[in-house]
C-alpha cells in the first residue's frame, strides 16, 4: 500500500503538530494524582471513627491520665500504619499494573514517517496501523488493507470486527466501536490483521474511551453502608455512657456530699464507657481483612468493600476476560456430510484423520504469525501435521495471499510446499462466501446454512474452510477463479474459565444471583451461561432494553439472568436498576466499557491482568490472577469479617455492663469505690487487644456460604444480639457482685476484696471471649478452631495478672493485697460455672432457631 498519491501522504507539519500539542495537550487519559501515604494518612483520619479515638485520648491528656491516653493514642496510631502500609501497598501494585512507557505510535508527518510516543499523537495526526498495533487515538481510515481489529475493551466483544477506508462522506458524530464495515478505528483497540493508514479525529478525553473516562468524574462512590451502622452504635453508646456519667455525678454528690469528686467520677465513668473499641475494631478489621485477602491475591482498594461483598446479592459479571479466557478456541469441526468432532478432549495429534484436513487447512488459511484470536486458534489446534512434525513444514513458502473484500468474506493463502510440483491454496472465511468459492448447489448450499445455524445457536462463531491446487505460477488476479473443494466448518467460541462454573454454583449456595452482562450475541451468550451454571431462559437484549422504561426494567431485572448486545450505558442502567430494588450489587469487569458500572455499583470488581486502568480506577476490589474463582473467595472474607464484627459488637455491649454497673455499685449502696483510672487502663488493655485481634483472628463459621446474604436494611447488631450481649453482662455482672459482696460480708480487707473482684472481672472477661467465639457452634467445636492470637492475648492477660497480684510496685499501684490460693480457685470455678451457664443458654437458642428454620417453607 503506497500512500505516496494521497493528499495525506505528506501528513502534518511539525510547527502544527507541535502547536496543537501545547493548545490541546497530551494524547493521554486524565488520572488521579497517585495517592502518597501522606494523603492516605489524611483519609484516614478525616474518618470520624479515628477522630472520636483520637478525640477520646486528647481527653485523657487534659484530665491528666497519661495511661488511659497513651493505650488510646498507640492504639490510634496502630490502626493508622496498618491503614497506610496496605493501601500504600495496594497504589504500588496498581501502578505496576499500568504501561511504564508511553505506547508508540507511527505516524507521517513532513511526508516523512517517524515514530514517536502515543502521548504526543494529536489531531489531524496521519498514523500508519500494521497488524500488531495498538490504535494510539480515534481516526478514520483514509486507505485499508485487510484491516481487523480487537475492540473488546471497548465493546465486550471478544471477535474483531473488519475495517474498511473511508469512501465518500462519512458522519464522524454518528461513528460508534463495534460492528463490520465500518471506516473509524479507536484509541485501545488492537489491529489483528491487515495494514491501514488513517486521519486522527480525537485524542485524549475526546476519544470514546475518554468519553468514559470523563463520565466517572461525574459519578458518586457508593458508600459503604458499615461505616453508618458503626456511627448509629457509637452514638448509642455516647447516650448511654452520657446517661451514666450524669447519674453517677448526682449519686455521688448527693449521697457522699463531695460535688469535686463526683464531677470526677463522673468523668471517669464517662471515659470508661467511650465506643473506642468500635472504631479500633472497624479500623483494624477492614485494614487486617485487606490484607489477608491480598495474600489470595486480591487487592483493595478500599478496605470496606471487602465487608459490603459479604452482604452482596447479586454479581453482574462481564463475558469476555471475566467468565471466559478472552482468547479463541476452536470448539468443533464438521463436515459436510455432517459428521462432527468436539476438540476439547483430542490434540493436534489424535485428531481423527478424517478431520485432519480441514484442521490443517484452516492453519494454511491463516498468517503464520498470527495476531488474529481467531487465527491463533487455527495454530493451537492445527500446529501439527500427521506425522508429528511442524505443519507448515519450515521450508514452506507463502507465495500470494488473497485478503477479504466486502464483495467476498473470505480469504485464501497460496502455498509452494517444498518438493510439491503443485501449489496448494486455503481458503477460510464466511461459510456462505467459502460456498460460493465452492460453487457448491442449491442443495448443499442449505445443508450447510442449517449446520451454520445449528453451531450458531451454541454460541459457536462459523466458518467455511475449503481447499484447491494449482500447476505452474501463473496466479489468477481473484480467488475466485481457483477450483476450490468444500472441507467444513470450524466451530471457534471463547472458552468458559475452568474455575467458573464452581464458583457459580457457590455463589447460587451463597444466596447470590449471578447475572451476566455481556455485549455478545444472544446466542453466544446463552451458550456460555450455559456452561457457567447461570439460568439462561429469559434473555434481554440490549435492543429490548432500549424499550423498557427505568420502571420496567427494574420488573425485568428480577427475572433476567442474562443481557446481550448491551451498550456500556445500557450496563449503567441495569445495574441502577437492580439497585432500586434493594440489591446489593457486585460489578465485574475488565474493559473500559465496564468502568461506569463498576463505580456505580456498591462492590466494583475489575481484573488486574487483563483489565484497563479505567476499570481499575473506577473499582474498589481488584483481582490480580483475573480468576472468577476469587470472588468467591472474596464474599467468603468478606462474610467472616462480617460475622467476626457481630462477635466483638456483642463482646463489647457484654462487657462493658458489669464494667458499667460495678462502677455504679458502690455509689448506690454506699460501698467501697473498686475501680481507679489505674483498673479501667488495665481493663482495656484486655478488652481493646481482644476486640481487634482475637475476634478479627476467628476463621469462618461453617455455614458462612451456605446461608443467604443478610437483608439490605439488616442492622450490625440487631436486637437480638444486643439483648444476648447485655444477658450475658448480666451474668457476669451477677457472679462478680456476689464475690465483691460475699467477700464484704466475710470481712476480708478493701485491697483483697478489690484484687479479688478485680481478678473475678478478668476471668469472667475471658469466659465471655470463649462465649463469643462461634455464634453457631458449640464450645468444643470453637475451641477446635485455631486462633494462635487468642493464646497469646490469654497468656498476656494472665502474665499481667500475675504482675499485679505479686510485684510489690503494681501491687500498691493497684491497691491490691496478695490472694490466697482459695481464692483464685473460687475465681477460676466462678468462670467455669459463667462459661457453663452462658454455654447452656446459646444451645437452647441455637435449638430454638433450627426448628424454627425446618418449620419454614422451602
Amino acid at each position: 500500500m503506497s500512500e505516496s498519491s494521497t493528499p495525506a501522504a505528506r501528513g502534518l507539519d511539525t510547527a502544527v503538530a507541535q502547536a496543537r500539542l501545547r493548545s490541546e495537550g497530551y494524547n493521554e487519559l486524565p488520572r488521579q494524582a497517585p495517592r502518597t501515604p501522606l494523603k492516605i494518612v489524611f483519609e484516614v483520619l478525616r474518618e470520624p471513627m479515628l477522630l472520636l479515638l483520637l478525640g477520646g485520648g486528647m481527653i485523657y491528656l487534659l484530665l491528666g491520665d497519661m495511661k488511659e491516653a497513651l493505650i488510646l493514642l498507640a492504639f490510634a496510631t496502630m490502626s493508622v500504619v496498618i491503614t497506610v502500609i496496605q493501601e500504600s501497598r495496594t497504589e504500588r501494585v496498581l501502578e505496576a499494573l499500568r504501561d511504564l512507557t508511553s505506547p508508540r505510535a507511527l505516524v507521517i508527518r513532513d511526508g516523512v514517517r517517524k515514530r514517536i510516543a502515543g502521548r504526543e499523537v494529536v489531531r489531524g495526526d496521519i498514523i500508519v496501523l500494521a497488524e500488531g498495533d495498538r490504535v494510539p487515538a480515534d481516526a478514520v481510515l483514509l486507505q485499508s488493507h485487510d484491516v481487523q481489529a480487537d475492540e473488546s475493551l471497548l465493546t465486550g466483544e471478544s471477535a474483531p470486527v473488519r475495517k474498511l477506508a473511508r469512501s465518500g462522506d462519512v458522519s464522524v458524530a454518528a461513528l460508534r466501536p463495534g460492528g463490520d464495515d465500518m471506516p473509524f478505528v479507536f484509541s485501545g483497540s488492537l489491529i489483528v490483521r491487515g495494514s491501514a493508514i488513517g486521519e486522527v479525529t480525537a485524542v485524549a478525553a475526546q476519544s470514546e474511551i475518554g468519553k468514559i473516562g470523563q463520565s466517572l468524574s461525574m459519578m458518586e462512590s457508593e458508600p459503604p453502608r458499615l461505616l453508618a451502622q458503626t456511627r448509629a452504635l457509637v452514638r448509642l453508646f455516647a447516650i448511654v455512657g452520657g446517661i451514666a456519667s450524669v447519674l453517677a455525678v448526682l449519686l455521688y454528690g448527693i449521697l457522699r456530699g463531695s460535688w469535686l469528686d463526683a464531677v470526677l467520677g463522673g468523668i471517669a465513668l464517662g471515659m470508661s464507657m467511650l465506643p473506642e473499641e468500635i472504631p479500633v475494631v472497624l479500623t483494624v478489621f477492614m485494614a487486617m481483612g485487606a490484607w489477608r485477602i491480598s495474600r489470595a491475591r486480591v487487592l483493595t482498594r478500599r478496605a470496606a468493600a471487602i465487608e459490603s461483598l459479604g452482604s452482596a446479592t447479586v454479581l453482574c459479571t462481564d463475558k469476555t476476560g471475566t467468565l471466559t479466557e478472552n482468547r479463541m478456541s476452536v470448539m468443533e469441526l464438521r463436515l459436510k456430510d455432517g459428521a462432527t468432532c468436539r476438540t476439547e478432549a483430542v490434540t493436534p495429534q489424535s485428531i481423527p484423520e478424517a478431520f485432519r484436513a480441514l484442521a490443517e487447512f484452516g492453519l494454511l488459511a491463516s498468517a503464520r504469525e498470527p495476531f488474529d484470536p481467531m487465527e491463533k486458534a487455527f495454530h493451537d489446534l492445527g500446529q501439527q501435521g500427521s506425522a508429528g512434525s511442524p505443519f507448515p513444514a519450515p521450508d514452506w513458502r507463502l507465495l500470494r495471499t488473497y485478503g477479504l473484500r466486502p464483495d467476498l468474506l473470505a480469504m485464501s493463502n497460496v502455498w509452494h510446499g517444498g518438493s510439491e510440483s503443485e501449489a496448494i491454496i486455503a481458503a477460510k472465511g464466511a461459510p456462505e462466501a467459502i460456498a460460493e468459492l465452492c460453487r457448491l448447489g442449491a442443495a448443499d448450499r442449505q445443508r450447510i446454512t442449517a449446520m451454520v445455524n445449528e453451531m450458531g445457536e451454541a454460541g459457536l462463531r462459523v466458518l467455511g474452510v475449503a481447499r484447491a491446487s494449482l500447476a505452474g505460477s501463473a496466479f489468477p488476479e481473484s480467488q475466485r477463479d481457483f477450483a476450490y473443494e468444500f472441507l467444513g466448518l470450524v466451530g471457534l467460541a471463547d472458552p468458559l474459565r475452568a474455575s467458573v462454573p464452581a464458583a457459580v454454583a457457590e455463589c447460587r449456595s451463597a444466596g447470590i444471583n449471578v447475572v451476566m452482562i455481556t455485549g455478545d450475541y444472544p446466542a453466544t451468550a446463552g451458550a456460555i451461561a450455559r456452561l457457567a451454571g447461570i439460568e439462561d431462559t429469559d434473555i434481554v437484549s440490549g435492543v429490548e432494553l432500549e424499550t423498557l422504561s427505568d420502571s420496567e426494567l427494574a420488573s425485568r431485572v428480577r427475572t433476567a439472568s442474562v443481557f446481550a448486545r448491551i451498550l456500556p450505558e445500557q450496563k449503567l442502567r441495569i445495574v441502577n436498576a437492580l439497585k432500586a430494588n434493594g440489591e446489593i450489587v457486585a460489578m465485574t469487569g475488565d474493559g473500559v466499557n465496564d468502568a461506569p458500572s463498576l463505580k456505580a455499583a456498591h462492590i466494583g470488581i475489575a481484573m488486574g491482568g487483563r483489565g484497563t486502568d479505567v476499570a481499575r480506577e473506577a473499582s474498589s476490589i481488584v483481582l490480580l490472577d483475573d480468576d472468577f474463582g476469587s470472588i468467591v473467595k472474596s464474599v467468603r472474607f468478606g462474610r467472616r469479617i462480617y460475622d467476626n464484627l457481630r462477635k466483638a459488637m456483642c463482646f463489647i455491649f457484654a462487657v462493658h455492663v458489669p464494667i458499667v454497673a460495678l462502677a455504679l455499685m458502690p455509689l448506690l449502696f454506699g460501698l467501697p469505690i473498686l475501680f481507679g483510672p489505674m483498673h479501667i487502663a488495665f481493663l482495656e488493655m484486655v478488652i481493646d487487644p481482644v476486640c481487634s485481634l482475637v475476634f478479627e483472628a476467628e476463621t469462618e463459621e461453617d455455614d458462612v456460604m451456605k446461608r443467604p446474604p443478610r437483608g439490605p436494611d439488616e442492622k450490625l447488631l440487631p436486637g437480638r444480639l444486643i439483648v444476648w450481649g447485655v444477658l450475658q453482662g448480666f451474668c457476669a455482672f451477677a457472679l462478680v457482685a456476689a464475690i465483691f459482696v460475699v467477700s464484704l460480708g466475710r470481712g476480708m480487707p478493701e485491697e483483697e476484696v478489690r484484687a479479688l473482684t478485680f481478678v473475678s472481672l478478668v476471668v469472667a472477661i475471658v469466659s465471655l471471649i470463649l462465649v463469643n467465639r462461634s455464634f453457631s457452634a458449640s464450645l468444643w467445636t470453637a475451641l477446635k478452631r485455631p486462633n494462635r492470637i487468642f493464646l497469646f492475648v490469654g497468656s498476656g492477660v494472665i502474665a499481667m495478672l500475675a504482675i499485679t497480684l505479686e510485684w510489690p510496685f503494681a501491687r500498691d499501684l493497684f491497691r491490691f493485697a496478695p490472694l490466697p490460693a482459695t481464692d483464685l480457685a473460687v475465681m477460676l470455678a466462678s468462670g467455669v460455672a459463667l462459661l457453663l451457664l452462658l454455654e447452656g443458654g446459646k444451645a437452647i437458642y441455637l435449638r430454638q432457631r433450627r426448628s424454627k428454620a425446618a418449620l419454614q417453607p422451602a
